[in-house]
């Protein structure tokens, strides 16, 4: 089998006329794709980047960050995936590395922040503007080595991403090109898909530099099908894909089957559509339930993680039409060389069918060795796992898992916050956001909202910024004095004339 680098230099070199990504409703050709990554390959060469030098990226879902990341794995370049949706601040902490020769981000993006990072650094800096050829902001400066210095670490072969905190803390993960060549492009479940050619157009969404982008793109981009790109996902957006393509196969974020419902879509629109796939977050069983019972297209629910490398549990039709019903709320059964077991969260000891406890996965991407979940779950004794909830209390925000530790963390930042609680919030279209009930330090110009929200911003990710607010004398606590978090929700269910939501 070619290595990745090889089989991208394939994909690239397709007939230059023929269709590849659907943007804007603007088809982009093959060609288009090719030019564009030998563009990003050109202008690393005129900033100084040296060959070896791996790339901070901080993509958006846009055709010119897809084909940036093919010319960057062409030429088998280490890649640090860096969230967009982030302050310049934040973005400029994360591309200071030893290894980085440059960072590769969307002009909306850059900051003086950034370029003030980069050049502390000695690093390059291209931005992207659409397909226009990238452009050189700042080139790699010469930094003289001083006695004792070690030459920095270089990333190998390797795609970094953010993990999605289903084992603890969000951490840097790193993908081998090994793996992707293995488990994401040559896979039953990819070959079983017949001729790519042929088939519609696959949708994406996903954010690029997440398990589930690359996940869906490289596979789908190899293989040879064309694509709809979509920077951010809508039900309307994705209504009209389904009515202009006929897809058999779908997917959608668990929030958007109460939005098709909400929009009351005509069952008629949908009725190419054999099966809708939904992962990386929890579906409420009644929402679920009207799905199918409007729409008689079974929900197939997936789990998976960026720490296991894509999905290691699957509803499958089959499945499916057997047990739905019965097993309605489940994520199925193992996939191929996954196994799964649930063990008690002291001992670590297995548990019995139908016992709840910690999830621990084996995923054959990832090795033979058990991998500790944060997830609550059980296994049936049929073999069906049901996620019952997180250990460490974390918030899922669409697809995102936010830990109130991390919030609470950032607000104790601000001189101006004596005590901070953050708790996850029911909300209809991403099921849960983030709320904090604040103290405020004794100050005669004590900070409003406003002012917390841009502090934040500086720290946290734009999903971690909560929804709503509550400014408290003091916080509820316990009898052993420990902050009373179910007291700190119920909050945000009785408003108060301080209370302040967005």
């Amino acid at each position: 089998m070619n290595d990745l680098p090889a089989q991208v230099r394939a994909a690239l070199a397709r007939d230059p006329a023929a269709p590849a990504l659907c943007f804007e409703e603007h088809w982009l050709t093959w060609g288009d794709l090719r030019s564009f990554a030998e563009s990003v390959q050109c202008a690393l060469q005129a900033a100084g980047v040296a060959e070896d030098a791996a790339i901070a990226f901080v993509p958006r879902t846009r055709p010119e960050a897809i084909a940036a990341l093919l010319g960057l794995l062409e030429a088998g370049r280490g890649v640090r995936m860096v969230y967009a949706f982030q302050s310049a601040e934040a973005i400029a902490r994360s591309i200071a590395r030893p290894g980085i020769g440059a960072v590769i981000l969307h002009r909306v993006d850059h900051a003086e922040q950034i370029t003030a990072a980069a050049a502390q650094a000695g690093i390059a800096v291209l931005l992207l503007d659409g397909m226009a050829p990238p452009a050189v902001e700042l080139r790699t400066a010469d930094r003289p080595q001083r006695a004792g210095d070690a030459p920095p670490a270089q990333m190998g072969r390797e795609i970094e991403i953010l993990t999605s905190g289903t084992t603890g803390p969000p951490k840097h993960f790193a993908v081998p090109y090994s793996l992707i060549e293995q488990h994401f492009v040559s896979t039953p479940l990819t070959r079983s898909q017949g001729d790519a050619a042929a088939a519609p157009p696959f949708l994406m969404y996903f954010p690029l530099g997440n398990i589930t982008g690359l996940y869906s793109t490289l596979p789908t981009l190899l293989r040879g099908q064309r694509a709809v790109v979509l920077e951010r996902f809508s039900i309307s957006a994705w209504h009209a894909y389904v009515l202009e393509h006929r897809p058999q196969h779908a997917g959608v974020p668990p929030n958007a089957v109460r939005q098709i419902l909400e929009a009351e879509l005509p069952v008629a629109d949908l009725a190419s559509i054999r099966a809708l796939g939904v992962g990386a977050a929890p579906l409420d069983p009644q929402v679920h339930d009207a799905f199918e019972r409007r729409y008689a297209i079974p929900i197939l629910l997936s789990y998976g993680a960026t720490e296991f490398a894509g999905p290691v549990a699957m509803m499958t039709a089959d499945l499916h039409t057997h047990w739905g019903q019965a097993k309605r709320g489940s994520v199925g059964k193992p996939l191929p060389g996954a196994a799964l077991r649930v063990v008690d969260a002291d001992t670590g000891q297995p548990l019995q069918p139908g016992e709840t406890g910690l999830l621990e996965v084996v995923s054959p991407r990832i090795g033979s060795h058990w991998i500790r979940t944060s997830d609550v779950a059980l296994i049936d004794e049929d073999g069906f796992l049901f996620l019952k909830g997180r250990a460490d209390g974390a918030i899922m925000r669409g697809g995102f898992k936010i830990l109130p530790e991390t919030i609470e963390s950032a607000l104790l930042l601000h001189p101006g916050i004596a005590e901070a609680a953050v708790v996850g919030i029911e909300d209809a279209r991403v099921g849960q956001v983030p709320a904090a009930a604040i103290c405020l330090a004794d100050d005669p110009l004590p900070p409003d909202i406003a002012e917390i929200e841009a502090h934040l911003r500086r720290h946290l990710l734009a999903t971690q910024i909560p929804s709503f607010w509550e400014i408290c004398e003091e916080l509820p606590r316990t009898p052993s004095l420990k902050v009373d978090k179910m007291a700190v929700k119920a909050l945000f269910y009785t408003p108060s004339p301080e209370q302040s939501a967005k």
